[in-house]
């Protein structure tokens, strides 16, 4: 193998196909016909004296030694790409493909729109958008970034806050009139609780964080489902604002248990650890602080409403 002849086209070819799982896609995404991107992946190959990629009828996943390939030429690609932005800085171009992940309900409700007035803004950037509620492994799926909402987990992430996530209990005026309304986080005892997944409610109360044991009536891995749950007069939930507004907006759910601010989380950029950030990514990064933060435009609907003002957890 002659390491100077490697074409950094075939190179690429092959990350775009691991990434995407698809040599339909990567030819797609990068222009080329599915054959020649087939055949400059075959001749890396063939350069490598490895296969790479396992094909199937479905697509296409990278072997073991592909794996290993995809992690390191994948970091040389962003390094190129930020070699190429200094260029690309010194006449202000906004330029290049970000690859991004959001979870399915803020994405849909709050950062769609906020997407298409950024690529209205930059014309030049490509976006590629995934919205799903799993936590991806950004690094390993050839991600630029991820929205992420609540506490990270993963400390070796390059991340930046972008603005607090509140979350309020709520419950529709019939279900409050007929099972009355908790004055008190212990007041919650013996009601319906519509539960998130598994997690727990912490609140507020004189100083100190109490968690509130709870035993589900319904639960639910999505807030949309939660939401609906409590419109219709199933129970309580506790929920983001961001997901809770407009139905408080519509008086369709009442807030209570405002002098008791639940445990609060906060809306993140995150990067993959170990590769430059791009102006592109940056510049998205940016705008979203400035569109969401600090204080987020879907709280003042509710707080306007209630007359209250938002109270921070620690």
């Amino acid at each position: 193998m002659q390491r100077s002849s490697t074409d950094i086209v075939d190179v690429l070819s092959f990350v775009r196909v691991a990434e995407t799982g698809s040599f339909a896609r990567a030819a797609e995404r990068m222009g080329l016909s599915k054959p020649v991107l087939s055949r400059r992946v075959a001749r890396l190959e063939d350069q490598l004296g490895a296969r790479l990629l396992t094909r199937t009828a479905r697509g296409a996943q990278p072997t073991e030694i592909g794996q290993a390939y995809y992690a390191r030429a994948a970091n040389i690609l962003a390094e190129l790409d930020a070699a190429e932005e200094v260029v690309a800085e010194a006449v202000t171009q906004i330029a290049g493909p970000i690859r991004l992940t959001a979870p399915l309900t803020f994405g849909v409700a709050h950062l769609a729109p906020a997407l298409a007035d950024f690529a209205l803004a930059n014309p030049r950037v490509e976006l590629d958008v995934e919205f799903e509620d799993r936590t991806v492994d950004l690094a390993g799926g050839g991600y630029d970034m991820a929205i992420r909402i609540g506490r990270l987990q993963d400390s070796a992430l390059i991340a930046r806050r972008i603005a607090p996530v509140r979350k309020h209990v709520v419950g529709s005026p019939a279900y409050l009139e007929a099972h009355g309304r908790p004055q008190r986080p212990a007041d919650l005892a013996g009601h319906r609780i519509l539960l998130y997944a598994h997690e727990q409610w912490r609140f507020q109360v004189n100083g100190r964080w109490d968690t509130i044991r709870t035993t589900p009536a319904l639960r639910s891995n999505n807030g949309d489902m939660l939401l609906a749950a409590a419109e219709a007069g199933l129970g309580l939930a506790l929920l983001p604002s961001f997901i809770a507004a407009s139905a408080i907006e519509r008086r369709t759910v009442e807030p209570i248990l405002l002098d008791y601010p639940a445990e609060e989380g906060a809306l993140h950029a995150v990067m993959p650890p170990g590769r430059a950030v791009t102006a592109r990514v940056r510049a998205l990064v940016d705008f979203l602080v400035q569109r969401f933060g600090p204080e987020p435009s879907w709280d003042p609907c509710w707080l306007a409403q209630e007359g209250a003002r938002p109270t921070t957890g620690t």
